[in-house]
């Protein structure tokens, strides 16, 4: 079936049902056509059809990061908050702004904690060795910020965060959870510090 096709039959989906298969059709495609319609997607109102977007925008990686970066939707939470998750997943250094962005000022929690798991998923290549150290502090600090922040589901992230990128500065991360496990008040993510922690001992 033709890629146009496909598109279409997402776009005339007559129940929510066949709009999940048709966006899973669409994406197991992974043609960069399909791209501008699964961004689309992720404003519908449709969590199952926004998953199977993800996927396809994901499958195709690095290539979708402009357009997603371009079309974020800055007055649908919902949209913004699938659209984050993709750059998340993908882990592309373009992403690197909307990302900090998103976790120190976005007033959504799921937007926060998507793009706070995405600062830990972040391909270090991608940016210039003259620059890539200050990256790395700039995450670094977002990150601990983040985990001191009023929603758990964002502390959780963090810290999970933190440990994808503790070889930065192990000492300094360490350090920094032996003594937040004293201020963490959630038994969930107390343990998960508490994990991290003797993981790199």
């Amino acid at each position: 079936m033709l890629i146009e096709t496909k598109i279409k039959k997402v776009r005339e989906a007559d129940s929510s049902e066949s709009l999940v298969k048709s966006v899973r059709d669409l994406a197991n495609e992974v043609d960069e056509t399909a791209i501008p319609t699964l961004i689309e997607v992720l404003g519908y109102n449709n969590p199952g059809a926004a998953v199977a977007a993800i996927d396809g925008l994901v499958k195709l990686g690095r290539v979708s990061v402009s357009a997603i970066v371009s079309q974020i939707d800055g007055y649908n939470y919902g949209a913004r908050a699938w659209a984050v998750r993709a750059l998340a997943e993908i882990g592309d250094g373009r992403a690197l702004e909307l990302l900090l962005d998103s976790v120190a000022y976005d007033f959504s929690a799921s937007v926060r904690r998507s793009a706070t798991k995405g600062l830990g998923n972040l391909c270090w290549d991608d940016f210039p060795d003259t620059e890539v150290l200050n990256v790395k502090q700039a995450v670094l600090d977002a990150l601990i910020k983040a985990s001191q922040e009023s929603e758990w589901i964002v502390r959780y992230a963090a810290i999970s965060s933190l440990e994808a990128i503790a070889s930065f500065d192990l000492a300094k991360v360490l350090g920094y959870l032996q003594t937040r496990t004293e201020a963490e008040t959630d038994m969930i993510v107390r343990a998960r510090i508490q994990l991290v922690i003797e993981r790199a001992l």
